[in-house]
């Protein structure tokens, strides 16, 4: 069987439990994955022993387990955990909608299976939701009824009002470690440049960062048929939806816009990846894992 059903977002609206989710997205990612894309480089091998809950997925040494029919690890001695810190924008505007799922569903999804895949990796995971003007947060931890508490907090989210202002990101973020690997997901719609405020605070924390941002395949292709009238959802404003010569013009804006974004992320080092919510959730995990281990380094 293929692992992408597993990965895709509609499959995985009919699971109702979170955790479930998770543990279904990582077990088909696994499943397809292949272990040299996985594998550290410059670690001195150590020993073999027997897999354990928690240990480092990266480790498992699949040939040992096809002659055994056991999981291994590769031992090293480098320590491979590290802080997983996950940033959710839950503003109003992450309610759209491209085909019955809502861009909140997609974050959701991939929040979960990337906080278990963090945990599985003994990482330490924390969770911080911006929404309606306000900061949630649960500091990083790397037990597992944290990571129940971090998977009711996501099941629970209800994206309401604008993107929270600027708070004081500094001394929220500044954290014991050296680095963090901060992952922030969000369709990146702002009203006063305040995601690019935390995201410009971050930055200058020096920590690895990933920005996955999520639109829809109508956004994308200004695809709204059967419909007169775009309202934002999170000022109330209106747009009328007219004629050929709108849709040209929208795209060419929005293309410039999406490498106008790319490019400022990019100078600041910080790693963007546009996610499109028709799409399985296989390139995000990839684009995790590859970013994890240069917060190792």
């Amino acid at each position: 069987m293929s692992s992408r059903p597993l990965l895709d977002p509609k499959v995985l609206t009919a699971i109702k439990d979170l955790s479930l989710v998770a543990r279904t997205v990582i077990d088909g990612f696994m499943a397809g994955l292949n272990r040299s894309q996985v594998k550290g480089t410059g670690l001195e091998f150590s020993q073999y022993r027997s897999y354990q809950p928690g240990d480092d997925l990266r480790w498992l040494d699949w040939k040992m387990y096809a002659r055994s029919d056991r999981y291994y690890i590769r031992e090293s001695e480098m320590e491979t955990s590290i802080s997983v810190r996950f940033l959710i924008d839950a503003s109003n505007s992450m309610n759209h909608q491209d085909s019955g799922l809502s861009k909140m569903d997609y974050a959701r999804y991939l929040a979960a299976a990337l906080a278990y895949l963090s945990f599985m990796q003994g990482d330490a995971t924390g969770l911080y939701v911006f929404q309606d003007g306000q900061l949630f947060s649960l500091p990083s931890r790397k037990d597992p009824q944290h990571l129940s508490r971090i998977f009711y907090q996501l099941e629970n989210i209800q994206p309401a009002g604008q993107f929270t202002n600027e708070v004081h990101y500094k001394q929220l973020f500044t954290g014991e470690r050296r680095k963090e690997l901060l992952i922030f997901i969000t369709d990146m719609y702002q009203q006063r440049q305040e995601i690019t405020t935390l995201l410009n605070s971050l930055a200058a924390l020096q920590h690895e960062i990933i920005v996955f941002h999520l639109m829809g395949r109508n956004e994308l292709e200004m695809n709204f048929s059967g419909y007169t009238t775009l309202q934002d959802l999170e000022t109330g404003e209106t747009t009328p939806l007219n004629n050929a010569q709108m849709k040209k013009a929208y795209t060419a804006k929005l293309q410039a816009y999406l490498a106008a974004t790319r490019m400022q992320l990019l100078e600041q080092n910080i790693f963007y990846r546009l996610v499109e919510m028709d799409q399985p959730l296989d390139k995000a995990l990839r684009d995790f894992l590859n970013q994890r281990q240069k917060s190792l380094i």
